[in-house]
């Protein structure tokens, strides 16, 4: 089998994208093999797909999440298919709405507004509280200054049990000391956990823990991360998050060709 692909770096969360038609029955099986290729750093991939409501363009996860990174890669890739256009809107997996994305070509950035979360609560795993943020689609369990093991993680795994429509769910391992955060995520569909360089919902989840607190109006925090530093921008109103976008570098290599 031949697929044509494109590798695309947000901020260190390496993705690629499947850019022929793949059916839903195949993808796990496919994106599984795609990452195991020799000398892969993928991390997660995603199919690229014909618009089903108005979008500039779709893309569907391989465990059918949602993932921040992947939504402004693929929004960039969009806008470059469109001439470069600096603002489009894209269908994304995991997310009803269409997500808005902008693009600085200049700086080699695209921040992607993001949907806003679903519910936020306080809660305890393995005796350390932390704050469970559900996206709608992904969730995460954002703590501070635990070491982040994958002991830690799977003490977790319960609290994303009964949250509905999950298609990924996370912990992020915010270090506070040295201003670093470590993402581990799980998409049970694609049988994947992978300790991710970034990740763009888990920044949008760490802000939102950690604005719980901020009065009214914009809350922007940059977050380190293994890989890459994706910036995180949340208005708050009436003590609620009323939007949130996250942004920074991404990169685009030209299509290849790869045989499975």
């Amino acid at each position: 089998m031949r697929l044509n692909v494109l590798r695309a770096d947000p901020a260190g969360n390496i993705t690629l994208f499947v850019l022929d038609p793949v059916s839903h029955a195949e993808r796990a099986a496919i994106a599984a093999r795609l990452m195991a290729l020799p000398g892969s750093d993928v991390e997660q991939v995603g199919f690229v797909r014909t618009p089903l409501r108005g979008g500039d363009g779709r893309m569907e996860m391989a465990g059918g999440e949602f993932c921040g990174n992947a939504a402004r890669a693929f929004g960039m890739l969009t806008a470059q298919r469109l001439g470069n256009a600096a603002q489009v809107q894209v269908e994304v997996s995991g997310c009803e709405p269409l997500v808005p994305v902008e693009v600085d070509w200049t700086a080699g950035t695209a921040r992607a507004r993001m949907p806003l979360p679903r519910a936020v609560r306080r809660t305890e795993a393995g005796g350390c509280s932390g704050t469970l943020v559900d996206l709608t689609g992904i969730a995460h369990f954002v703590v501070e200054d635990i070491p982040p093991t994958l002991d830690f993680f799977q003490q977790a795994e319960p609290l994303f049990r009964n949250i509905p429509e999950l298609g990924a769910y996370g912990v992020m391992f915010l270090d506070t000391q040295r201003g670093i955060m470590t993402p581990l995520v799980k998409v049970p569909a694609s049988g994947t956990l992978v300790w991710e360089g970034s990740c763009g919902s888990g920044t949008l989840a760490a802000a939102v823990a950690q604005s719980q607190t901020a009065p009214d109006g914009l809350f922007v925090r940059d977050y380190i991360q293994p890989a890459g530093t994706v910036q995180a921008a949340i208005l708050r109103q009436q003590s609620e998050t009323a939007s949130a976008w996250i942004g920074g570098p991404v990169s685009l290599a030209p299509p290849a060709e790869v045989e499975l």
